[in-house]
C-alpha cells in the first residue's frame, strides 16, 4: 500500500490506479469501514482510502481533540483489506491558507435532525468531501448508511454540482446485539456498552410497529424517547422521515427511522430503512 501525505505524491499516482473507488475515513477503522473496503473493490480494479480527522466538522466543544488516532494500526487493516492507495494528509496539507472557501449544503437539508444539534457540521462535511473529491478523482465513492443524513447531504452536493463520481451506500454493520459499530464506541464505560443496544432495539419496535399498520408516528417516536430518558439516556431525537430527503413523511412513501442520544458522555446515532 503507498502511503500518500501530499496532493501532489496522490495526484502523480492517479493515472495508475485506472478505475477507482475510494473510501473517505477518519481512522480508528472498525469492521464498518474494512466491510466499505470490501464493497469497494467489486467497484473497481483500484481501491484507496483517506485518513483526515476533519476539524471543520467538529463543533465547539466536541472530541476534535480526543477522537481516537490510531494511524498505524488502520494501516495494517486497509493493507490488509486490499487498500492500494492511502491518502494521509495533515491540516496544513488540506488547508494550507485561512478557509475562505466553504460549502454550505441547503437548509432544509442541515437544519434539521443532526444538523440542528450540530450546528456547522454538515457544512464541514461537505467542504471536506468536496476537497478529497476533487484531490482523489475517484470514479465511486463509498459511505456507510449508519451516517444517513451525511449520506444525503453527499449525494445531493455530487448530483447538484455535477461531479462525476457515483456515490455508494454500505449497509450498517452491527455487532452482534445490535449495536452499530462506531468509532465512538470505545468512549463507552462496560455498563453503558451493555446498555447500548437499546436504542437499536427500540427502532427495530418502531419499524415493526410501522409494518403492522401504526400510523401515529408522533407517537411512536414520543414513546421510544421516554423509554431512552427512563433509562439514564439524553435523546437528542427519534424521527421517522421519508428517505428521500429526510422531511415528514406522507402515506405510502418510503420511510427511515432515525435517532441520536447520549448515554453517559457519548453520542451515539443510528437508523433502520422501513
Amino acid at each position: 500500500m503507498q502511503i500518500h501525505t501530499t496532493i501532489a505524491s496522490f495526484r502523480a499516482a492517479r493515472p495508475t490506479m485506472g478505475r477507482l473507488a475510494f473510501v473517505p475515513t477518519m481512522g480508528n477503522l472498525h469492521d464498518g469501514h474494512i466491510a466499505l473496503v470490501t464493497q469497494a473493490a467489486s467497484q473497481a480494479n483500484t481501491v484507496a482510502a483517506s485518513i483526515f480527522v476533519n476539524r471543520l466538522q467538529f463543533g465547539a466543544g466536541e472530541d476534535f481533540d480526543r477522537y481516537p488516532r490510531t494511524f498505524r494500526e488502520d494501516c495494517q487493516r486497509l493493507e490488509s483489506a486490499g487498500v492500494a492507495h492511502l491518502f494521509a494528509p495533515d491540516e496544513t496539507v488540506m488547508y494550507p491558507t485561512p478557509q475562505t472557501y466553504h460549502v454550505e449544503p441547503a437548509a432544509n437539508h442541515v437544519n434539521i435532525l443532526e444538523g440542528a444539534f450540530r450546528s456547522g457540521h454538515f457544512g464541514g462535511v461537505a467542504t471536506v468531501v468536496l476537497k478529497l473529491f476533487n484531490i482523489v478523482q475517484p470514479d465511486v465513492a463509498l459511505f456507510g448508511k449508519k451516517d444517513y443524513q451525511q449520506l444525503m447531504v453527499i449525494r445531493n452536493m455530487v448530483e447538484e454540482l455535477a461531479m462525476p463520481v457515483d456515490v455508494v451506500a454500505g449497509e450498517t454493520v452491527r455487532a452482534a446485539d445490535g449495536l452499530a459499530l462506531s468509532s465512538r464506541n470505545g468512549y463507552l464505560t462496560a455498563e453503558e456498552r451493555a446498555e447500548a443496544p437499546r436504542l437499536h432495539r427500540l427502532l427495530a419496535k418502531i419499524r415493526g410497529a410501522v409494518h403492522a399498520g401504526e400510523r401515529d408516528f408522533l407517537k411512536l417516536e414520543t414513546q421510544a424517547m421516554a423509554d431512552l430518558a427512563a433509562h439514564g439516556w439524553k435523546p437528542d431525537y427519534i424521527a421517522l422521515r421519508r428517505r428521500s430527503d429526510l422531511q415528514h413523511p406522507q402515506a405510502g412513501q418510503d420511510l427511515v427511522v432515525l435517532a441520536a442520544a447520549r448515554l453517559g458522555s457519548t453520542r451515539l446515532i443510528d437508523n433502520l430503512e422501513i
